[in-house]
């Protein structure tokens, strides 16, 4: 069985096969201050579910981009150093100098793990964290395509959007891709400077419209003050536009099916 298990803000545990991969280590307690670069910082709101020491042996980190909700000094001091951290160049060239081991990947390109007759393949997608002068101060950040393998053969394809908006870019991604088995949605509208940096209910509806996946599991929605768009403004859009059905919310601590 496929599962996803929520641990707060956008960090899961997917289990994919004989696969364990953690998203987006976000491991700050209630109060406590994610730091987001020049100057900016927003103060969490919620626990997370686990601590870095209650995780199981990790085979993979796949980091969308190297933002202090994403990617936390408890990560940092906590995190094993034994499994590879999938991430953008940028991201990778600092995780690197703290002692992980990465893969920084472009767009489109790829990282491979296997285990007998099991692969698991890590492509970077587009993802559009901002637009204009505010997309210039943010981090570059990466979707991911994580495709579990047997035999050769692919028998499972999550999508993982990262801190994106949603736009042309996606439809890059589907015609690259057009037969997902479930997405793992950023939400949360986050608002930073009075822009929108993630997708707020509207924009997570479009890009599932776009996209078509038959499991959405949405996250990065109420941890932080900075998210404005709560997963209510999404879960009734989806009702209204007859997907209700796709949508699959998950409470921390909680797992879901990815099937």
């Amino acid at each position: 069985m496929d599962t996803l298990t929520f641990i707060g803000t956008a960090t899961t545990l997917l289990r994919i096969g004989g696969f364990t991969v953690l998203t987006d280590p976000n491991f700050l307690r209630k109060g406590q201050r994610a730091y987001l670069g020049k100057g900016l910082w927003s103060r969490r709101l919620t626990d997370p579910a686990m601590e870095p020491g209650d995780l199981p042996d990790l085979d993979l980190v796949v980091l969308s981009h190297l933002h202090g909700d994403h990617f936390d000094r408890v990560a940092r001091r906590g995190l094993a150093r034994n499994q590879p951290v999938v991430t953008t160049p940028e991201a990778a060239r600092r995780l690197g100098q703290w002692g992980f081991e990465t893969a920084g990947l472009r767009t489109w390109e790829r990282f491979a793990l296997s285990k007998g007759e099991e692969s698991l393949h890590v492509e970077s997608l587009p993802a559009v964290h901002a637009r204009g002068v505010m997309g210039q101060l943010l981090p570059p950040v990466m979707g991911s395509l994580l495709e579990h393998r047997v035999g050769g053969e692919v028998r499972r394809r999550v999508y993982v959007s990262g801190d994106t908006l949603t736009g042309s870019h996606v439809d890059e991604i589907a015609e690259r891709h057009p037969h997902l088995d479930a997405a793992v949605v950023h939400l949360g509208g986050t608002r930073v400077l009075m822009h929108t940096v993630t997708m707020d209910g509207p924009q997570g509806i479009d890009l599932v419209r776009r996209l078509s996946p038959p499991r959405v599991v949405p996250v990065h929605h109420d941890d932080y003050g900075v998210f404005r768009s709560p997963l209510s403004e999404f879960t009734a859009l989806a009702a209204a536009e007859g997907l209700a059905e796709r949508v699959h919310p998950v409470p921390r601590g909680g797992t879901v099916d990815l099937a």
